[in-house]
């Protein structure tokens, strides 16, 4: 080992736990104040390497120390396939690490400077989107999602999806970096301008935007079982639950993810059972079936029943990785065997598409309805608000997380996709949190993990013909970041490659970018 390896160790620790600061701006710990702040130390460890080659290697360390802390609640899912997956994922930040010491090592220049203030961001994103496709994990702990809370931040979600919203923040902590490090007053107010306009751009897209198009109103329960002994327990919960709306103005009960096992497509006397409840209470139920189906696959379906029977279903399209399927099982499948992770591959659905509720006043009420994780997926959202939807409803099960932090950033989910989509968006929980938020992302009503029964909220519904720029435009910010990103790399290696090509002649290494070797 030499030297500068020896030396480097510490330093590749340090972008280790730099990783995890990030997680602390979600639910759970909640410092979302944090997250304007939260890379600098990582960018600093970067910024600080000898090389390019070990400016990536840190980067990779800080992308495993966000992965395995910001998914430590999985442990019980995949086990020690954990620490694999966090080596895998990090190295997708490994492209930021050697992008923040191009542009922000030794002597900071105006043209470095503010080319740092467009690319890191755009690396983190493009980032972020490539971590974001289903076939490797879908969108979880996006920097952007740490601002929940904040209807004035998600303004920018309006415009371009929580993933504006990562952009501003990354700004924000590229321009911290530019401010402690910079040695001329022109680069500390170009900094600090960045700071500000990044910090600002939300509320002022907030304030100039009118409150989303309305179109009546609708009585929604939100129904949580609790714990319970198993699954004819849990099924029993929620028709007790149910039971005691009766009498109330109510336009739909909405019940949580897996709330029962029976295959309403052939259990006659269980469907009976849900047609009486919705008789009773004069509301349709949105019952969540997990159930071994005629074919012999196991799906999850959310299912409409009315005073007659079933009405519609939408079968769950985004698996969850490993809990519900393990990516390629011949070669994975051993991680079932040392882990609560799926025994069998559940059947994803196919599409998309609303479920004709009816309200106790007859009025349609056109309900964009997902599962459980598909909360995550800005696009599925979006399909539901460009096809109409005036609601949208997310059943959830999160009983094996209870005692984690997980429960919490899922229900925040939906905080960011009414914000994008302009719709009001409720969850249903088996056992917590089953929460409701306005079409600008404000929570209306929640019920935690430590809580079992019903709550009802009235919502202002959607216009099915309002659409927000985000809904128009979709994912044109990770796109434009990854147009950025491309383009800086071609400025950054392109001449060296050139030279390189170039026959009898060597690379000189270049000021900007040095030689790779460490």
């Amino acid at each position: 080992m030499n030297l500068r390896t020896a030396l480097s160790r510490p330093a590749r620790y340090g972008a280790l736990v730099s990783g995890a600061l990030p997680v602390l701006t979600f639910p759970g710990a909640g410092l979302a104040a944090l997250a304007w702040v939260a890379l600098v130390p990582g960018l600093l460890v970067m910024r600080a390497a000898g090389g390019p080659r070990e400016a990536a290697v840190r980067g990779w360390w800080f992308g495993a120390g966000f992965i395995l802390t910001g998914m430590y609640w999985l442990i019980p899912s995949i086990g020690p396939a954990l620490p694999l997956l966090a080596v895998v994922f990090g190295v997708l930040q490994a492209p930021f690490g050697l992008a923040a010491w191009w542009l922000l090592h030794g002597r900071l220049t105006p043209r470095r400077s503010a080319a740092a203030l467009a690319v890191l961001p755009a690396v983190w994103v493009s980032a972020e989107y490539a971590r974001s496709w289903h076939a490797l994990g879908g969108p979880w702990a996006l920097l952007g999602a740490s601002q929940w809370e904040h209807p004035a931040v998600l303004g920018l979600a309006t415009v371009g999806g929580v993933w504006l919203v990562s952009w501003a923040l990354v700004a924000v902590n590229t321009a911290m970096v530019v401010l402690a490090c910079a040695e001329g007053v022109g680069l500390r107010v170009l900094a600090g301008g960045t700071a500000l306009a990044s910090v600002l751009a939300g509320p002022v897209l907030f304030a100039a935007q009118a409150a989303p198009a309305t179109s009546g109103s609708a009585s929604v329960a939100l129904v949580q079982a609790g714990q319970t002994a198993d699954e004819q327990a849990r099924l029993e919960a929620n028709v007790r639950i149910t039971r005691s709306l009766a009498g109330r103005p109510v336009d739909l009960v909405v019940w949580g993810e897996s709330s029962t096992t029976a295959d309403l497509d052939r259990d006659g006397a269980t469907v009976d059972r849900l047609a009486a409840l919705s008789r009773s209470t004069g509301a349709q139920l949105m019952v969540g079936e997990d159930a071994r189906k005629a074919d012999g696959r196991i799906s999850k379906d959310a299912v409409l029943v009315d005073s007659s029977g079933i009405v519609a279903r939408y079968r769950k399209i985004r698996l969850v990785p490993f809990g519900e399927y393990i990516p390629l099982r011949p070669l994975l499948g051993w991680i079932a065997g040392v882990s609560a992770a799926a025994g069998e591959n559940r059947a994803p659905g196919s599409a998309v598409h609303l479920l004709p509720v009816v309200g106790q006043d007859g009025r349609p009420l056109p309900i964009g309805t997902l599962i459980c994780f598909e909360s995550a997926f800005p696009d599925m959202s979006r399909a539901a608000a460009r096809q109409g939807a005036e609601l949208i409803v997310y059943q959830s099960a999160t009983s094996t997380f209870q005692s984690t932090w997980a429960p919490a950033q899922h229900a925040s989910l939906g905080a960011i996709r009414a914000a994008e989509t302009g719709r009001p968006v409720v969850q249903a929980a088996l056992t917590g949190e089953s929460v409701a938020y306005d079409a600008q992302g404000r929570r209306q009503v929640r019920l935690t993990t430590g809580e079992a029964g019903a709550v009802t909220v009235r919502l202002s519904l959607a216009d099915p013909s309002a659409r927000t720029w985000y809904v128009r435009l979709g994912d044109w910010v990770p796109l434009t970041a990854l147009a950025v990103s491309l383009s800086a790399a071609a400025v950054g290696f392109g001449p060296r490659l050139r030279e390189r090509g170039r026959p009898g002649t060597s690379a000189a290494p270049s000021a900007d970018l040095p030689s790779a070797r460490v």
